[in-house]
């Protein structure tokens, strides 16, 4: 780890950090209320979703950023690993879920990413989803997005507000896809969409 990257991991841990755990509480309850068995988490952050897992479930957490592990530790009810979702060191078909919240804005490629998330889930199996995605090309919001995305991206873990997840979403392989859109509006008339459900394997 470089000591630009170890500042950069450091900064971004204070954000996530000081960000709200209720921030999307309803969306998060909602979108995690039904999870069983066996679940990733990637990319839990300081460990927003929590609170939200069903009792049984068995979680497990694939954070990146190493100065967030021991809070999540003392949270989450499971172990956490280190590491990237473009590489996640776990076997084929190995989960019944993975959960990705406010997590492919940041990733550095969300193809592979996404291909990784198929790969280790069980036939069958979830990826539940809530992100933030770019707003329609030619809008107030999409020109607000584009400024905003280099101070974002230094701030908070390589964000990027304009990212078309969506789209990702729907080219990565996945049996079906349901998804839901809402809209959070923000500072100046800037209104943000979100992009939130499910992704099912075959089987």
């Amino acid at each position: 780890m470089t000591t630009r990257t170890a500042r950069g991991w450091r900064r971004a841990a204070r954000n996530r950090s000081a960000g709200g755990a209720g921030m999307y509480g309803p969306q998060r309850r909602r979108l995690l209320a039904d999870l069983t068995g066996t679940v990733l988490e990637i990319g839990p952050g300081a460990g927003a979703n929590t609170a939200h897992f069903p009792r049984g479930v068995r979680w497990l957490g694939l954070e990146p950023n190493p100065y967030l592990h021991e809070r999540l530790r003392e949270q989450a009810n499971g172990p956490v690993i280190g590491g990237a979702a473009e590489a996640i060191p776990l076997a084929d078909h190995s989960v019944d879920a993975v959960v990705g919240t406010i997590v492919l804005c940041s990733v550095e490629d969300q193809r592979r990413v996404l291909a990784e998330i198929v790969r280790v889930l069980r036939p069958g199996g979830r990826y539940v989803f809530l992100e933030h995605v770019a707003a329609p090309e030619g809008t107030w919001s999409r020109w607000a997005q584009k400024t905003v995305a280099p101070v974002s991206r230094w701030l908070d873990g390589g964000c990027d507000p304009a990212r078309e997840t969506g789209r990702a979403i729907d080219a990565a392989g996945f049996a079906r896809v349901e998804t839901e859109e809402f809209l959070l509006h923000g500072p100046f008339g800037v209104k943000i969409p979100h992009l939130t459900g499910w992704a099912s394997t075959p089987g």
